[in-house]
This record gives structure tokens, C-alpha cells and sequence, in this order.
């Protein structure tokens, strides 16, 4: 029987990923050591001197290689949360990120006025975006777009673990291609890396984000291009459209939306002060 402590164990834990270089050690450990004995936030303050099991200690032990190997948490625990919710992730899913929930917060402010809205989320992935905005508008409907079948298949097993499945839908489709009807508020994160800057990228998400939910063409604005010739066709005449930037590229997509003929009515930015959230409508005589 292991001697080692859920505390001992995250401490020490801390100290060798901060000998490593990574960035948020203490919190990388505690996260691993929540994921392999299920304790509660509460429990880890309260309870610092369980012990481990010899199970849980060596669990443990192939997650700290997997993070040593440069494999982000959420990957290694399957799990992100995002908007204060419980997200799964797979390899075929992007890992959701803090920045987006700029985009949720912007959306939910326009949609104040609006009655049962209709929301679209094109490029869904896990369903983040459009499942937190359901989660908060009880009278709201959505429907999730995305090329991959696997990316699909954790968004709704992501609605049903949030007990959202009865106000969702989610569909294979190539941005809005078969999408009927319009809807109040279009979302989405789409790829906007810069295809020669891939290699670039951080080893986590190189390595681990899927290159489809990454990839953004030679300039990095393909799917901007695609979406502004594309969401005329579905959104009403009341309504709004939230898509998130990549830094720099604020006043390049304006630009494709407003060639689009759609108007850009502003450009919102995330907690860092980085231009992250562009807003846009049909034109408003």
C-alpha cells in the first residue's frame, strides 16, 4: 500500500513539470492528480492527506510521461472545461480554449432582445460554442455544422452530458451546404492558421489539434472567405454573426466581409486586449 498523499503527490508532481519548462506546472499537477483519484476541488483543500492507491499512483505515473512528452492535460484526461462546463475532447476535436468564450460572451449580449432564438454553429467541434450558448438561453434551439463525423460524434455525446440533446442538432456539412431556413445568430471558430506557420505552433497543439481544425489556407483566411459568402444566405434579417479571429487578422477579414457585402458592425477583444471576436449583419437600410 502506497504511503504517497493526493498533496504530496501534486507537489511533487509541480515541482518536476516546472523543472521541465512548462508553463502552468501547479496547476497541470493538480488537474492530474484530480483525474486519476476523481477527487472534487473541494476535497484536494480538505482532504490533503488521503492516501493513493497503488493504481491511482501509477496512473499517475503514465500521465506525467504523457505531459513530459509535450501532451496537453485536456488531451491526456480527455476532458476541457469551458464556460464553467465539462467539455470531452478527442484527437478529432479542436482542444477549446478561454480566448473563445469571448465569442459566448459577445453572443449572448445580442441575443438579450431575441425570443427562442435559432442559433448555427458552423465548424461545431466539440460543440463549446454553441452548447454553452444553450446552456444559458433555456429557450433556444441549435444546430451544429462539421465535416467530420468523428468531431460530430463528440459534440453529441457532449449535448447529451449537459442534457441539451432535445435543443440540438448536429449535421455533416461543409460550412452551410444543405443548411435550410435562417437563423438569429451564426457562430463559429473556424481554421485560421497560416499554413506555412503550422510548424511553428506550440508542440500541444501541433501535435495534438487536428490540422483540419487548424489549417487555414496559404494567407490563413480561407474559411473566412467561405463563411462570409455563406452566411447571407442564412441568417436573418434581425440577425448577427459572431466569428473569431486569429491575432492580426481583424481588418483583413472586416475587409472579406464587407466585399461580401455584409456589415461589420464591430471587432471585440478578448481578455488580453487581442482583437478576437468579429461581429457582422446583413445590411440594415
Amino acid at each position: 500500500m502506497t504511503l504517497t498523499t493526493r498533496d504530496h503527490a501534486m507537489r511533487m508532481l509541480g515541482v518536476r513539470l516546472r523543472a521541465a519548462g512548462l508553463s502552468t506546472p501547479e496547476l497541470d499537477a493538480r488537474l492530474l492528480v484530480q483525474g486519476v483519484t476523481g477527487a472534487s476541488d473541494i476535497e484536494m483543500l480538505r482532504e490533503p492527506g488521503t492516501r493513493m492507491s497503488d493504481e491511482e499512483e501509477a496512473r499517475l505515473a503514465v500521465f506525467e510521461r504523457r505531459r513530459l512528452a509535450g501532451e496537453p492535460v485536456s488531451r491526456i484526461l480527455g476532458m476541457r472545461e469551458f464556460w464553467g462546463l465539462p467539455f470531452a475532447v478527442t484527437p478529432a476535436t479542436l482542444d477549446p480554449r478561454p480566448d473563445s468564450e469571448t465569442l459566448v460572451e459577445t453572443a449572448l449580449a445580442l441575443l438579450r432582445e431575441t425570443v427562442e432564438p435559432r442559433i448555427l454553429d458552423l465548424g461545431t467541434g466539440t460543440g463549446c460554442l454553441l452548447l454553452s450558448l444553450l446552456h444559458e438561453r433555456a429557450d433556444a434551439q441549435g444546430t451544429g455544422i462539421d465535416i467530420s463525423d468523428e468531431a460530430l460524434a463528440v459534440a453529441a455525446s457532449n449535448a447529451a452530458r449537459l442534457d441539451l440533446s432535445a435543443r440540438v442538432s448536429f449535421r455533416r456539412g461543409n460550412w452551410t451546404d444543405g443548411v435550410g431556413g435562417r437563423f438569429d445568430l451564426v457562430i463559429s471558430n473556424p481554421p485560421y492558421i497560416r499554413r506555412g506557420d503550422i510548424e511553428a505552433l506550440e508542440r500541444e497543439v501541433r501535435e495534438h489539434d487536428p490540422l483540419l481544425a487548424l489549417d487555414g489556407g496559404e494567407d490563413g483566411l480561407d474559411a473566412y472567405r467561405a463563411l462570409a459568402a455563406a452566411i447571407p444566405d442564412v441568417l436573418t434579417q434581425t440577425g448577427h454573426a459572431v466569428i473569431e479571429l486569429g491575432e492580426g487578422q481583424g481588418e483583413a477579414v472586416r475587409a472579406i466581409f464587407e466585399s461580401a457585402g455584409m456589415a461589420v458592425l464591430r471587432i471585440v477583444p478578448d481578455l488580453a486586449g487581442i482583437p478576437r471576436a468579429l461581429v457582422a449583419a446583413l445590411p440594415r437600410g
